[in-house]
């Protein structure tokens, strides 16, 4: 049940003038680059330009590029989308973003849900990029050290949390750091599981043993983590609203609609002639509790009113 209404669209969305007029007629060529799967992305950045007044075709054209959860096919990627002269490129999460930037010092990138721009070696600053990226960041890090703090609430008996970490997507150190350093202030120790591609997922979740939870680390498939983690009834949680909507236990993550609306109004600010470095790295609006009752039954796990009352959504 929902807790929160969220905006149709933001307020900065809401007040800019219709795109494209001013343009001459141009229709722009826009590069999108993520990870795995397009949605939700896809469907809230496109509704967020027709708000702005792109339309297809007429004023903005896309270029979409997923490397499927592989990752090692975003730099190819990547500089496919550089070689067709796209007029910006949006990447989505970090091994995207870093790809993106890897491909071009010279096109505008806008970032979209990436982790710690600058720990991850984005951008040298938040407040001025002073680059050719800017964009949108979760704080993935930080929320992720929050869930061991809720993982501990619903079970005060947890003594090992395992951490699903993406070892390619170099976000990864910041994310077990945050996780190792809330584990240490809870009594919890805190189990590094590095995962290389996809297919090492099942077969690292089977040899999970006298684990209390996990952790996953967002930029892993969502779904597949999640229905592991129930597979082997296993309390979980991430930094991702999709991970509850797929079974995980819990999400304490970024509000993604406002994340992919607000990268989409940064990208109609830079076809509009707005330097990226101009424009500061913006952090989430909001963050959202979201908890999956359905799988908490299924486990045999109380969740504690306590935190029931904070949720900003309940999965019945």
């Amino acid at each position: 049940m929902k807790r929160r209404t969220l905006l149709a669209v933001t307020a900065s969305a809401m007040t800019l003038p219709v795109a494209g007029r001013a343009q001459g007629g141009k229709v722009f060529r826009v590069g999108v680059l993520v990870v795995g799967q397009r949605e939700p992305f896809w469907s809230i950045f496109r509704n967020t330009l027709k708000d702005l007044g792109y339309v297809e075709g007429t004023n903005i054209a896309f270029e979409f590029r997923s490397a499927e959860f592989v990752p090692a096919r975003l730099d190819a990627l990547a500089a496919e989308l550089v070689a067709l002269k796209v007029d910006v490129l949006v990447a989505v999460q970090t091994p995207a973003a870093l790809a993106a930037k890897k491909a071009t010092q010279t096109i505008p990138v806008v970032l979209a849900g990436v982790g710690d721009a600058v720990a991850t070696g984005l951008v040298t600053s938040l407040a001025r990029p002073e680059a050719n990226l800017t964009g949108v960041s979760t704080a993935t890090a930080e929320l992720a050290g929050k869930s061991v703090e809720l993982l501990k609430e619903i079970l005060p008996a947890a003594r090992r949390i395992a951490a699903i970490a993406n070892a390619p997507d170099p976000f990864h150190k910041p994310f077990l750091e945050q996780l190792e350093k809330a584990g240490s202030q809870g009594g919890v120790a805190i189990e590094r599981v590095m995962i290389e591609r996809e297919a090492d997922l099942e077969p690292a979740f089977a040899r999970l043993v006298d684990i209390d939870a996990v952790i996953v680390q967002p930029s892993l498939s969502v779904k597949l983590t999640a229905e592991l983690a129930l597979k082997h009834r296993l309390p979980s949680a991430s930094a991702s609203r999709r991970f509850t909507d797929a079974g995980g236990l819990l999400a304490y993550a970024a509000d993604i609609q406002h994340l992919y609306r607000d990268s989409a109004v940064y990208l109609d600010k830079i076809l509009k002639g707005t330097k990226p470095g101009d424009l500061p790295v913006q952090g989430p609006v909001q963050i959202e509790l979201v908890i999956n009752l359905r799988t908490a039954k299924v486990l045999g796990i109380t969740v504690p009113q306590s935190i029931l009352i904070r949720a900003d959504e309940v999965i019945e």
